[in-house]
């Protein structure tokens, strides 16, 4: 549950963020550059009365749009938008932090090596965050048993970083899938009370249900706008998930071969 209260506290700050730095941005200009910033963004229209009349901005039409959704099945849609960025903000902020340079950390690991022995490698790996320290640690604290025991510690504790990798990863697949499902079912319930309405009225006049069928596919757009967003950010940390596993079996080959010429020497 606090994990669960961090993340949507990440995802709060990012947006709030965002936000005031917009407005700071925007204070911060002269008064005639945000006059114009104004009169570019709303659009005067005169009407043939002579009326001006303001035409809303993408924010605002996408609001009155999410509005006219209904508020049943569009704020569950928007709660999977807000969950899965939750999520996938919280991977992406966890797998930045797990990215090293490998390189470098086996030639520190080698040269540790070969100076002060296993446990002056231990130490440089201890002292070195991410998956492949950790994966070098662990096959450093098997070298005494042996090459093979240090290949199978490897290989072990592999996995369970592959796994802290994907941890979560499955909850956005699901938000992806969730949102489209949930607006295609508003819009089968909102056809399903167009023609209820149909029936009752004994007539087919479009007015009487053009209504409720705008609203029902509003539900349906809305799902698939969530759905690309996040399936957007799924392929980001799909990709670099696997760029950190090519790096992890990478560095353990690495790892093997400098302990075998260790023992050599």
């Amino acid at each position: 549950m606090k994990k669960l209260f961090s993340i949507i506290a990440i995802t709060a700050l990012v947006f709030a963020g965002t936000l005031s730095s917009k407005a700071a941005t925007v204070q911060t200009m002269p008064s005639n550059v945000q006059t114009l910033m104004t009169a570019a963004t709303v659009t005067i229209i005169q009407d043939e009365g002579g009326t001006a009349t303001e035409e809303p901005g993408f924010h605002q039409e996408l609001k009155n749009r999410f509005v006219e959704g209904g508020p049943g099945f569009m704020g569950v849609v928007l709660l999977c938008l807000i969950l899965g960025l939750a999520f996938a903000i919280e991977r992406i902020i966890y797998l930045n932090l797990s990215t090293t340079n490998t390189k470098k950390l086996a030639q520190n690991v080698e040269d540790a090596l070969n100076s002060g022995g296993v446990e002056a490698a231990k130490e440089v790996c201890r002292n070195t965050k991410g998956p492949v320290a950790s994966i070098y640690y662990q096959g450093l604290d098997r070298a005494n048993e042996g090459v093979e025991s240090a290949e199978k510690a490897v290989v072990a504790y592999g996995g369970v970083q592959m796994g802290q990798l994907e941890k979560n990863v499955s909850w956005i697949s699901l938000f992806i899938a969730i949102a489209p499902m949930l607006g295609f079912m508003g819009t089968v319930i909102g056809m399903i009370d167009a023609f209820d309405k149909i029936q009752a009225a004994g007539d087919m006049n479009p007015s009487l249900v053009a209504g409720g069928i705008k609203i029902a596919l509003l539900t349906t757009v809305f799902g698939l706008i969530v759905a690309i967003i996040l399936q957007i950010f799924y392929n980001y940390i799909i990709a670099k998930i696997d760029s950190i596993v090519n790096s992890m079996e990478d560095a353990s080959i690495t790892l093997i071969d400098m302990l075998v010429d260790f023992k050599n020497k």
